[in-house]
C-alpha cells in the first residue's frame, strides 16, 4: 500500500470542527484503543503531529487521571489557540483540577450571559460546579430553565450539592405551568419533562413519598404531555416497592408501554416465573411485538437460547424495527454456535434473501469458528450490498477467522481509504501503534474523500433514492 509521508499537520479550526462532528481522523474508538492497550505516547504524538482530536481527547483524559496536568495542556492547547471552544473548556478543565480554578474560569467564560447560546452557559455553569461554585452556576442556569433541557441538566450537575431545596424553589412554579399546559393541550412542549424533574430532586432528598404522590396526581388526571413522565413513575413505583400501585397501572391502558416495568419489578424480587407468565398472557392476548421483543431478550439474558427464539420466531419477517431476529443477532454476534443455531431456525431460514444474511451474519459466523473458506464461499455467492466493502470484507473474515497476519497483507494490497481505515485499526490492535498512525487516513484526506463522492440523488420527499435511506 502507498501511503503519503506524514508531517507536522497544524490544526485547522474548519477541519478540526468536522473531525468533531463526523468523528473523523482517528475516531473515539480508535482512540481509546490506542490508550487501553498503552499507547499513550503515541496517542499523544497523533494530536500534536496529525491534529487528531480524538487522540488529543483521549491522550488528555489519561494524563489527567495520573495527575500529569501540564503535559495534559501542552497537548490540547494548540487546538484550543485555533478557536475551538470544546478544546478551550477542556483546557479550562484542566485548569481547575490543577487547583489554578481563577484562571480556568476565566478562560472558559462565554462573555454575557444575556448574548450567548444555551449551551455555551450550560458548559459554563458545568465547570463552575467543578470549581466548587455551585450558586454561581445555578445563577447562570436560572433564567434558561423554561428551555426544558436546561432544567434537566441543572438536576444532574447539582446532584449531591447541597442545594436541592434552591432548585425545588426554581422547579415547582414551572412544574405547574406544565400541569397548566397539559390541563388546556397547549401546544408548548418545552416544560414537558419538568414534572419528572420535580419527582426526581423530591426523591434523592428522601420525600419519595412526596414524589409518588404529586406525580401519581399528575399522571391519573391526565395532566402531563410526555411518555417518558409515565415510565418514570412507573420506575418510581419499583423503586420503591410501590408493587400493588405499579401492577394496576402496568397492566392496564398503559400496558404496552409499561408492562415491562412490572415485570423487572417482579424478576428483581426473585419472582421471574411469575413475570414470565404474565408477559406470555398478554402476548397471548395482544400479540403486541413490544411484548415478545423484552421477553425474548429477558428469555436470551437467562440462558434460554430456544425459548428465546421461539417467542421471536413469528416477528422475524416484520418490516423495520418490528423484526425481531437482528435483535437477538446482535446479542450473538459474539457466540457464533449460538448464532448459526438461530440462522438455521425455520422462520430465520426464511428470511435467508435477506442481504445481511449471507453478506454478514452467516460468514462472520463461520469465521469466528475458524471455518473462513466457508465463509468466503458464502460471501462470493451473496448479491453485492452497499455497506459492505467487498475488497475488504475478506480480511475482516480473515481477523476473526484467527489468520491476523494474512488479514493485514490483503489490506496492504488495498489502497482504499476504508481499506487504510481498517489496516491501521488491526495494526493498533496488535501492537503496532505506530504502523497503524502512518497508515491510517488523516480527517483531511477523509474529508476530500467524501467529499468527492458523487452527491446522493434525493426524492421529493427529501429523503435519498439511494441507501443508505
Amino acid at each position: 500500500m502507498s501511503v503519503p509521508a506524514r508531517t507536522v499537520h497544524p490544526v485547522n479550526l474548519d477541519d478540526l470542527q468536522w473531525q468533531i462532528s463526523n468523528y473523523g481522523g482517528v475516531p473515539p474508538r480508535v482512540a481509546r484503543l490506542l490508550v487501553e492497550r498503552a499507547h499513550l505516547d503515541a496517542a499523544v504524538r497523533a494530536a500534536v503531529e496529525r491534529g487528531e482530536w480524538w487522540c488529543a481527547r483521549e491522550a488528555v483524559r489519561v494524563l489527567r487521571a495520573r495527575g500529569h496536568y501540564a503535559r495534559a495542556r501542552s497537548v490540547v492547547e494548540p487546538f484550543a489557540a485555533v478557536g475551538s471552544a470544546w478544546a478551550r473548556d477542556l483546557v479550562a478543565e484542566i485548569l481547575i483540577e490543577e487547583g489554578q480554578v481563577d484562571e480556568g474560569l476565566e478562560l472558559a467564560y462565554p462573555g454575557d450571559p444575556g448574548r450567548v447560546s444555551d449551551h455555551a452557559c450550560r458548559d459554563y455553569a458545568e465547570l463552575l460546579v467543578k470549581a466548587g461554585r455551585v450558586d454561581e452556576a445555578i445563577s447562570v442556569l436560572a433564567p434558561r430553565l423554561r428551555e426544558g433541557w436546561i432544567a434537566g441538566e441543572l438536576v444532574k450537575m447539582t446532584k449531591g450539592q447541597g442545594r436541592d431545596e434552591q432548585i425545588l424553589a426554581l422547579l415547582e412554579p414551572l412544574a405547574a405551568e406544565a400541569r397548566y399546559n397539559a390541563i388546556h393541550r397547549t401546544g408548548d412542549f418545552s416544560l414537558c419533562f419538568v414534572q419528572e424533574l420535580l419527582a426526581t430532586v423530591l426523591e434523592r432528598t428522601g420525600r419519595a413519598d412526596e414524589a409518588i404522590r404529586t406525580l401519581g396526581a399528575d399522571i391519573t388526571t391526565d395532566h402531563f404531555k410526555s411518555q417518558s413522565t409515565l415510565t418514570y413513575y412507573a420506575r418510581l413505583l419499583a423503586r420503591h416497592d410501590r408493587l400493588d400501585e405499579l401492577r394496576t397501572l402496568a397492566t392496564g391502558d398503559d400496558a404496552n408501554t409499561l408492562l415491562d416495568i412490572y415485570a423487572d419489578a417482579l424478576r428483581d424480587r426473585g419472582r421471574p416465573r411469575e413475570a414470565e407468565e404474565l408477559v406470555r398472557k398478554f402476548i397471548a392476548t395482544t400479540d403486541y411485538i413490544g411484548h415478545r421483543a423484552y421477553l425474548s431478550m429477558v428469555l436470551l439474558k437467562d440462558g434460554r437460547l430456544d425459548d428465546a427464539i421461539d417467542i421471536a420466531a413469528p416477528a422475524f419477517g416484520d418490516y423495520d424495527c418490528s423484526n425481531l431476529l437482528a435483535p437477538l443477532i446482535q446479542v450473538l454476534e459474539g457466540r457464533p454456535e449460538d448464532l448459526l443455531h438461530l440462522l438455521d431456525h425455520p422462520a430465520a431460514r426464511a428470511q435467508e434473501n435477506h442481504p445481511e444474511f449471507r453478506s454478514w451474519w452467516r460468514p462472520t459466523a463461520l469465521a469466528r469458528l475458524g471455518r473462513y473458506e466457508e465463509a468466503i464461499d458464502l460471501l462470493n455467492q451473496a448479491p453485492p450490498v452497499w455497506w459492505t466493502d467487498p475488497d475488504t470484507m475478506p480480511a475482516h473474515l480473515l481477523n476473526l477467522a484467527g489468520h491476523t497476519d494474512r488479514a493485514i497483507d490483503h489490506l496492504r494490497t488495498l489502497t482504499s481509504i476504508e481499506a487504510r481505515e481498517d489496516l491501521g485499526e488491526l495494526l493498533i490492535e496488535q501492537g503496532r501503534p505506530d504502523e497503524g498512525l502512518a497508515v491510517y487516513p488523516t480527517a483531511a484526506e477523509q474529508r476530500a474523500a467524501r467529499e468527492a463522492r458523487e452527491t446522493t440523488p434525493l426524492g421529493d420527499n427529501g429523503y435519498s433514492l439511494e441507501p443508505p435511506f
